[in-house]
């Protein structure tokens, strides 16, 4: 510790030592100039109170601020009745999101549902109409030729458009030029309003 440092410590020590004795000296001053003797005077006279009627120790509100008081009291009153109104609210809007989940989880179950019954059904339907161009390729040509003369010509060309090539050629070769034109004329334009994009 450097002698600057001890100096300085030194000189506040002595600045609070004279404080101290400044403040003591000033008690004893008050004390011997009679200021005990003036508080000792005034407590005697508090005694002579003794039969004087003490205010009550709770009290009512004050009349003038009764007006506010019962405002505020109708407040928070309407303020509670609030809050209860919106905790219902909001009890109900659980219990509807709840309700409208389980409806959602049931309409997506029955659509599934839907579509495996539809994949079966086309499934089945597929199943069929390949087993019936099976049967139509493995009849005789002038036979089925003679068949399909007799359907319409969109749902001749259907199935002709399933079968083998070399099957369907021969069937068209059976029938009559005509009735074998609209047919490839169908067959033809089956594709063209797909579209490529």
């Amino acid at each position: 510790m450097s002698g600057a440092e001890k100096g300085r410590r030194g000189a506040g020590r002595g600045v609070l030592f004279v404080i101290t004795v400044l403040l003591l000296g000033s008690g004893i001053v008050r004390l011997g100039s009679g200021t005990g003797l003036a508080v000792a005077r005034g407590v005697g006279d508090l005694s002579d109170l003794a039969g004087v009627e003490q205010a009550p120790e709770s009290c009512g509100p004050d009349p003038a601020i009764a007006p506010l008081f019962a405002a505020l009291q109708a407040r928070e009153a309407r303020a509670a009745e609030t809050e209860k109104l919106q905790a219902e609210r909001g009890r109900k809007l659980a219990q509807s999101h709840a309700d409208l989940s389980r409806q959602i989880a049931e309409l997506n179950a029955a659509e599934a549902a839907l579509r495996a019954t539809i994949a079966l059904a086309e499934g089945a339907a597929e199943s069929d109409l390949s087993r019936l161009t099976a049967v139509y390729e493995s009849m005789k040509p002038k036979d089925a030729a003679a068949l399909f003369q007799e359907m319409a010509p969109d749902f001749a060309a259907g199935f002709l458009g399933r079968m083998r090539p070399d099957s369907a050629a021969s069937v068209l070769a059976g029938m009559p030029p005509e009735q074998a034109y609209s047919i490839s004329v169908l067959l033809a334009g089956r594709n063209v309003g797909v579209p490529t994009e």
